[in-house]
């Protein structure tokens, strides 16, 4: 299964406070066993929501929105998408993660990614052949 890991934003990553040198070579570290174990598919950290934006739909319409967002508690500030055979062994790894934001009370939120088959009958044949064809075309134009 995959599951999206998701580091949520603190006060401090809002204000775009960077990691110290020694939490980026904590996390290289890290980011190299998940590697090595053959888990991490991708992971990156995220700007403040500042430098984001939002579009809203409704009704139709698409309103755009510039960030800073409200409600520190739902952004992002970093993700890893990683695949593993539970949701135990997704919890197993994120124990063993060095603290995201020192100083700071930090969560990690796991969720599992949707596959096809969760989908059931309506993901028709036809759209489960588009689907995979996008894969692969997305993998032709960015190898792993």
């Amino acid at each position: 299964m995959r599951v999206m890991v998701m580091i949520k934003a603190t006060k401090n990553s809002e204000a775009g406070v960077m990691p110290s040198q020694e939490l980026l070579a904590e996390m290289g570290r890290f980011n190299e066993t998940l590697v090595n174990a053959g888990v991490l598919l991708a992971g990156e950290g995220l700007h403040p929501s500042r430098r984001g934006k939002r579009v809203r739909f409704s009704g139709g319409s698409k309103d755009v929105i510039d960030g800073p967002f409200a409600a520190r508690e739902g952004l992002v500030a970093g993700f890893w998408l990683w695949k593993v055979a539970s949701m135990d062994e997704a919890l197993a790894w994120v124990k063993r993660c060095p603290e995201p934001m020192p100083g700071e009370a930090a969560e990690i939120e796991i969720r599992p990614v949707f596959e096809d088959d969760d989908f059931g009958s309506e993901l028709t044949p036809e759209l489960r052949a588009q689907e995979e064809r996008l894969r692969a075309e997305v993998e032709k134009r960015h190898p792993s």
